[in-house]
């Protein structure tokens, strides 16, 4: 960072840190006690879409590695409206640390073959007694989380109220996003 930067006022973006997502269980615990969700099982991680051959030796690597779990559905490659591509994973909802592993495996083998610029965000599912939806949603850019809560149906609004107790109930748990501008909306993401 030069002198510019600092008279300008910008500071330096944090570097992702791939670990804080195993805090995620941990989390949980707090989320279930204070706001009825638990783990759903499902989990995602969106990257831009990327083409070509070292794309495709990546992402059967990481099929490779995390299908060898016998007895468990395979990771699936989807595709959303917006043109962005997902790596969905699916888990016994009580096997909330077997599913940041495997968004941490999936993370970790992107970066590791030179596709990190690539990465946007990972996220795990939970759901309450009402059949409300919430993700928690990690910015790979930024190192921190932030509550996605859409409302029930078709039409894309979201649950600002719980996604605001949400955040006030992961303060002490999670690096939470500060900024409200970059919770982004994932609709219709695969995971959710």
């Amino acid at each position: 960072m030069g002198l510019l930067d600092i008279l300008l006022g910008r500071s330096k973006p944090a570097a992702p840190d791939l670990d804080r997502l195993f805090a995620l269980p941990s989390a949980a615990v707090a989320l279930e006690s204070a706001a009825g969700f638990t783990p759903s099982g499902q989990g995602a991680v969106c990257f831009a879409t990327v083409e070509g051959a070292a794309f495709e030796q990546t992402h059967r690597e990481v099929r490779a590695l995390l299908d060898a779990d016998a007895g468990r559905a395979p990771v699936e490659l989807g595709h959303d409206s917006y043109g962005y591509s997902w790596l969905v994973s699916h888990r016994s909802p009580d096997e909330l640390p077997l599913l940041v592993n495997d968004l941490h495996a999936v993370n970790s083998s992107m970066e590791a073959n030179g596709f990190g610029p690539q990465l946007l965000c990972s996220l795990a599912g939970f759901r309450d007694d009402d059949g409300r939806r919430l993700a928690l949603v990690y910015l790979y850019k930024r190192g921190t989380f932030y509550p996605f809560a859409p409302l029930p149906g078709d039409r894309q609004k979201r649950d600002n109220p719980l996604e605001l107790r949400v955040r006030a109930v992961l303060a002490g748990e999670l690096p939470v996003e500060e900024d409200l501008g970059r919770w982004f909306p994932l609709w219709g993401a695969p995971g959710l």
